[in-house]
């Protein structure tokens, strides 16, 4: 268009806008391709989100791969952001089940304490106090059915000859016309010498053991006498106790006294010895004297010991009193055993046997049981 009246106007030329338009088409096209692949990646992380929540490892692969792929293909990716996802509620934990104890075997059983082996397979275990008493009674019973075998039928026909051992039935058979010859007297008269002897043997016997074990040079003076006591045959000391006491009732207890003592005495000597070293040194802590140690830590500790001692040696003096009451003695069972073999009753002979025993064995009984009572914190007894 000019300022020319005379000359027409040019018809406007349409605007030439082809570059413009190839910029607008290459913009849509780089818009679409990033719109699919947007929408291939929003794709495979909905997938790879779907298969992290089912635990589906194998999903989640090929997932993550196409996410690579996607990532790769957009390079928009960066310049236009996906929305934020809005983020799904944590599901609540469940709780997590206790765990049910193993049901164990009866022979595994946690809580069952273990159990000691039997006492037959035990070093020095002691029996059940039933079981010691059947194994006893069964041992007299085997002796006794093996005493009547060989003594069965008649005088003629046995095994043994009845004068030297008569049968069961025909000893205890006669244990009245046994009565009938003053046992019982018989029986007192006897203790009362070993009761005498006895006594006299534990007033001297633990009276010196303790004052020898107490103070060693005592012991060391007296050790040969008592060695020499001790070695000497008790048939020896028949003859000895007839010399100094004649053949009345004093050298029947004296011979009983000089029988024992020795033993008594070393007895005394070894329980003192034996008593832990920290009770006599917590005596003289709490400052204790000599006496005093010995009157209330020594004795009452050896004391248990000590009647143990006694009732073996009791036991022993019943069988030594048979030694002297055979030589002169008007009663005591010593005197029946010898008009028994003097008579020919041998019946009777073998049945004192079985008094003897059984007054050893019941003595035992009572001085254990008392003495249990006394020392209940001694368990060995």
């Amino acid at each position: 268009m000019t300022d020319d009246p005379k000359q027409p106007d040019e018809p406007p030329k349409p605007p030439t806008d082809a570059p413009d338009d190839a910029k607008a088409a290459a913009t849509a096209t780089a818009v679409a391709d990033a719109a699919k692949a947007t929408a291939a990646d929003r794709a495979a992380k909905d997938a790879a989100l779907a298969a992290l929540e089912t635990d589906d490892p194998p999903a989640a692969k090929p997932a993550a791969k196409a996410a690579d792929q996607a990532a790769a293909k957009s390079p928009l990716d960066k310049a236009l952001p996906l929305p934020a996802k809005k983020a799904e509620p944590a599901k609540k934990a469940e709780p997590a089940k206790k765990a049910e104890p193993a049901k164990a075997e009866p022979d595994e059983d946690p809580d069952r304490l273990p159990t000691a082996p039997p006492w037959w397979k035990t070093l020095r275990a002691d029996p059940p106090a039933h079981i010691s008493a059947l194994l006893g009674i069964g041992l007299i019973a085997v002796i006794l059915m093996f005493w009547w075998f060989v003594t069965r039928g008649a005088p003629t026909d046995r095994i043994v000859s009845p004068s030297k051992l008569p049968s069961p039935g025909e000893v205890f058979g006669s244990f009245g016309r046994l009565m009938d010859r003053n046992l019982i007297e018989s029986i007192l008269t006897t203790l009362e010498r070993v009761f005498k002897g006895v006594g006299l043997a534990a007033l001297v016997g633990i009276s010196v053991g303790v004052l020898a074990a107490s103070n060693r040079g005592v012991g060391a003076t007296l050790m040969p006498l008592v060695i020499f006591l001790r070695s000497v045959p008790m048939g020896a000391l028949i003859p000895l106790t007839l010399l100094l006491f004649a053949d009345g009732e004093k050298q029947k207890w004296m011979f009983i006294f000089l029988a024992i003592v020795p033993f008594v005495f070393s007895d005394a000597v070894k329980a003192i010895s034996i008593v832990p070293e920290r009770y006599v040194e917590t005596a003289q802590t709490l400052g204790a004297s000599r006496f005093q140690i010995i009157r209330k830590v020594l004795v009452p500790l050896a004391l248990p010991d000590i009647i143990t001692s006694l009732r073996f040696q009791l036991g022993l003096a019943l069988g030594y009193i048979m030694l002297v009451e055979i030589i002169n003695a008007p009663r005591g069972i010593g005197a029946l055993f010898l008009g028994s073999e003097r008579q020919g009753l041998f019946e009777h002979t073998y049945l004192l046997l079985f008094v003897v025993a059984l007054i050893a064995f019941t003595l035992d009984v009572v001085l254990r049981t008392l003495q249990r009572g006394m020392f209940a914190w001694r368990k060995d007894l």
